[in-house]
């Protein structure tokens, strides 16, 4: 394809990564209020090479080590939590293509990546299949060479505004398969029908594969839905990207807890102070304590960084140590079980600073709550936490899939 920007991948904590994530927050809230879709902005990130963060500087990206793409993935999501969301997907695939083996393979997929490209999701449906990797979705052989892809998938996050969607679903043989198919295909068609309260312009839809063409080079084995897994850090990166734009939705809870109470001219009538709500000890403390809960959330997220970058370093032949992998995975989860203890109701203790005026829908604060617990219910907290003790009470081995 032709390369989307020649220009260099923006660096974490460079002076152009501020002025994009500024340039993004200004009209963030607009944006979600009106129901605008961030098609503009998503032009801004690919032309900054934002998309490439994680890419090898001399593969055409920033070098970015885990921890410094999840810092930025934090900034991105106090800027605009939709904006981080969509990204999800596009940083797992980078992900996936940073771990090919064959040093040939890579070249081309991480050539792929530095095209400027960006890749959605098209993973999950609404499906007859209880649990693990079972799809109505199918590709079957075309008698012309290469593949055809039907069905339909839904919680299709990001792929509204990709270029690519990845596509995983049921093939010949008893055996899953996945394809990376541009989304302007003939038989592709991505509707944007997510009707969640919160993160509303994830385009988090549906994807509708209408007998799509799957080039032979466009389409890759992954195995028997119950075969057995390599060590894996994947679901670890993608369940901690979740915690990552919470913590960047609790940072726009502070800005904007500091904001209502700097913006206030009389206090609560009952108040234990007849002094302007800055100088009312309770009311600051309301303050302290959503910011305590940002900086226990980044503090969370950056530590269960670091183990899924300990679970890359130690990649070998495309697997990282079971050892590594299973750190990752238990920081992971751990992360999750901490952050939703309190998410919700760090994002709720807003309406304690600003009171009844803070909850007028033209001020559109209940966002906030709105969207963290919209990604809270991605995967259940309480079989998070059971799977956890199993493992350091009886050695249970995490569950081997994407959704852990």
């Amino acid at each position: 394809m032709t390369p989307i920007t020649a220009t260099p991948a923006v660096r974490p904590g460079s002076a152009e990564l501020d002025a994009l994530l500024a340039r993004i927050a200004e009209g963030a809230e607009e944006r979600e209020r009106e129901l605008t879709r961030p098609f503009e902005v998503i032009g801004w990130i690919k032309e900054a090479g934002l998309g490439r963060l994680r890419l090898p500087v001399e593969d055409g990206g920033a070098g970015a080590t885990v921890r410094e793409l999840f810092e930025t993935v934090i900034a991105l999501a106090e800027a605009d939590a939709n904006v981080a969301h969509i990204l999800r997907a596009h940083f797992w695939f980078v992900e996936q293509q940073l771990a090919v083996p064959d040093p040939a393979d890579r070249a081309r997929a991480l050539a792929f990546v530095a095209s400027g490209a960006l890749v959605g999701n098209g993973f999950s449906e609404q499906s007859r299949h209880p649990t693990g990797l079972y799809f109505d979705t199918a590709f079957t052989p075309d008698p012309a060479g290469g593949h055809r892809l039907n069905g339909a998938k839904f919680y299709s996050t990001g792929t509204l505004y990709s270029d690519y969607t990845q596509i995983w679903a049921a093939a010949p043989d008893g055996r899953i398969a996945g394809a990376v198919v541009p989304i302007d295909r003939e038989g592709v068609t991505v509707e944007d029908d997510w009707d969640g309260f919160g993160q509303r312009l994830t385009g988090t839809g549906t994807t509708r594969l209408d007998d799509v063409h799957v080039a032979d080079d466009e389409y890759f084995d992954i195995g028997e839905p119950d075969g057995p897994l390599p060590p894996s850090y994947h679901g670890a990166f993608l369940q901690l990207y979740l915690q990552a734009v919470t913590a960047g939705v609790l940072r726009s809870v502070r800005n904007d807890a500091v904001g209502l109470a700097r913006g206030r001219r009389r206090n609560f009538s009952h108040a234990p102070t007849p002094q302007a709500p800055t100088d009312d000890r309770q009311l600051l403390q309301v303050v302290g304590e959503i910011s305590a809960d940002v900086f226990a959330t980044e503090a969370i997220v950056l530590a269960a960084a670091d183990r899924i970058q300990g679970a890359f370093d130690s990649i070998t032949d495309g697997a990282p140590t079971p050892e590594a992998a299973e750190a990752a995975q238990r920081a992971a989860a751990e992360a999750k079980i901490a952050v939703d203890r309190f998410a919700p109701a760090t994002a709720a203790k807003l309406f304690d600073v600003g009171g009844a005026s803070a909850t007028q829908s033209g001020r559109n604060l209940d966002r906030h709550w709105r969207n963290v617990r919209t990604i809270s219910t991605h995967n259940p907290t309480f079989l998070k936490a059971s799977a956890v003790g199993d493992n350091l009470v009886n050695g249970a081995e995490f569950p081997g899939n994407a959704y852990f």
